[in-house]
């Protein structure tokens, strides 16, 4: 049997064993044989140790020019142009994504951060003119210090890097914790940052669990800002930690994402679009579309179009080309889907299409769940309240677009949503009354690189990541009088 490979920390410029010594065993979701790697769990020491670089680090970091700092991100792109198919595949094998979307997260990373290199040099501040005689009053923008990112596992090299860069480019030192159930997306990523040349302890990674890791750097005293992507609950711990410092918090968090299908002329296109964003990754995005409100009229005919789109899917390995998504990340995921399934149909739903587990072949590797459409459901049941973060969409009918927006937003998430409409004055209503923090209007839940990206309520706190705004949150403003 062949020996498991010992992944290690990255450490102020070094790659370290973890404290205790202790590890863990990270196998690929669609194929639980395939073992990738021996993991670090790592301790609070190895923790501190990591904040402890990232600040010494800072005192040098920080005063460089905006341009000094471009070169080491260029490198950085260049590293992972080199290892994009690489990254791809790992991405496959350790969060179960198909091929398609896994190559998508360097390619990305790339883009993003080519566009942050640009908005390191444009850290514009305020010059106001005083009201004394002699004084020139400005504000300028300076990185916050030791940035703590927290990354998901589902998006496990892409949503890192949207973090790290633009933290970098401002100024700002990083301590990196990959998810637990991603920790070789997150390995690669701190050999790309080797790779690029970065000054040790610039950037520092930590592999090890939650309360352990995340908590340690989340209320250390010298980390002046958090930005973590993540449920609501770790989000509103975080948050707790991060408080008793006065440290800033960037916290993108769940969502149960509603679309609203009202005077739609072209059903079938709404019904695939939004099967689509509901399914892809196996339903475990934050922005996957959960809930679909749709007038009595439309509803018979949207519900048989969507089952015409979720009966083609193949269900499989991600490597495959024909394969549209795979397993849910863990048995213990799978399993509090399918009890939210299970419970909707006590409550009084139907299950239209799909509703079970997959068996038989290499769906007894993993844990794969069939593309589910449920009937019938209300606003009150639990499936139609929660975050399932799985295959599963809800078909609410209603009577009015004024109770659309209603049920859309009775809830306490307000992350993205979607509106699916020819008449105009459902769209202006829509655009003026949704409580989300991103809004589409005939299409998905996709997003640009250059747009922010954020949620309201539930589903988000502090400045927006993605585009111009991530500035906001990785720099503060320092007043500056002077007397000539």
């Amino acid at each position: 049997m062949k020996e498991l490979r010992k992944y290690q920390n990255y450490i102020n410029g070094k790659w370290t064993s973890p404290s205790g010594d202790k590890y863990y065993e990270k196998s690929n979701p669609a194929n639980r044989a395939d073992i990738l790697g021996l993991f670090p769990l790592s301790t609070k020491e190895d923790a501190v140790a990591a904040v402890t670089a990232a600040h010494e680090a800072f005192q040098t970091w920080g005063k460089l020019l905006p341009q000094e700092r471009e070169v080491y991100i260029l490198k950085f792109i260049d590293a992972i142009n080199e290892r994009a198919d690489e990254i791809a595949q790992a991405i496959v094998r350790e969060a179960g994504k198909t091929y398609k979307d896994a190559k998508s997260e360097p390619a990305r990373s790339i883009v993003e951060s080519r566009y942050n290199l640009g908005e390191a040099s444009r850290l514009e501040g305020i010059t106001m003119p005083s009201d004394r005689a002699g004084v020139t009053s400005t504000a300028n923008r300076v990185p916050l210090g030791v940035v703590a990112a927290i990354a998901p596992w589902n998006f496990p090299f892409m949503t890192p890097v949207r973090k790290i860069i633009p933290a970098l480019a401002c100024g700002n030192t990083v301590v990196f914790k990959p998810a637990s159930d991603t920790p070789l997306s997150g390995v690669l990523l701190a050999e790309v940052f080797e790779a690029a040349g970065f000054p040790a302890g610039v950037v520092n990674m930590v592999i090890g669990s939650g309360s352990d890791i995340g908590d340690t750097i989340s209320g250390h005293p010298l980390v002046r800002g958090v930005t973590f992507t993540g449920s609501t609950p770790v989000g509103q711990r975080i948050n707790t930690l991060a408080a008793a410092n006065f440290a800033k918090v960037q916290l993108e968090m769940g969502g149960k994402n509603p679309a609203i299908v009202a005077g739609c002329g072209d059903l079938k296109k709404a019904a695939y679009t939004l099967a689509d964003a509901a399914m892809g990754l196996s339903g475990q995005r934050c922005t996957s579309i959960s809930r679909v409100i749709i007038m009595e009229d439309e509803a018979d005919e949207f519900e048989n179009y969507v089952v015409e789109r979720i009966s083609s899917y193949v269900i499989g390995g991600g490597l495959r080309d024909d394969i549209m998504y795979g397993p849910v990340i863990t048995d213990v995921a799978g399993q509090k889907i399918m009890n939210y399934i299970e419970g909707a149909e006590r409550e009084g739903a139907t299950i239209k299409y799909g509703g079970h587990r997959l068996r038989g072949g290499e769906y007894d590797a993993g844990f794969f769940i069939e593309p589910t459409l449920l009937t019938n459901v209300t606003p009150t049941m639990q499936v139609a309240i929660d975050e399932v973060f799985g295959p599963v969409l809800c078909v609410i009918r209603v009577k009015s677009f004024e109770d659309a927006v209603k049920i859309a937003n009775d809830t306490k998430y307000g992350l993205s949503s979607c509106l699916f409409s020819d008449n105009d004055k459902h769209k202006f209503a829509y655009m003026r009354d949704i409580q989300s923090g991103m809004a589409h209007i005939n299409h998905g839940t996709v997003t640009d690189g250059c747009m922010p990206f954020a949620g309201v309520k539930s589903s988000g706190l502090g400045a927006p990541s993605k585009g111009s705004t991530g500035k906001d949150f990785f720099t503060q403003y320092k007043m500056v009088y002077v007397q000539y």
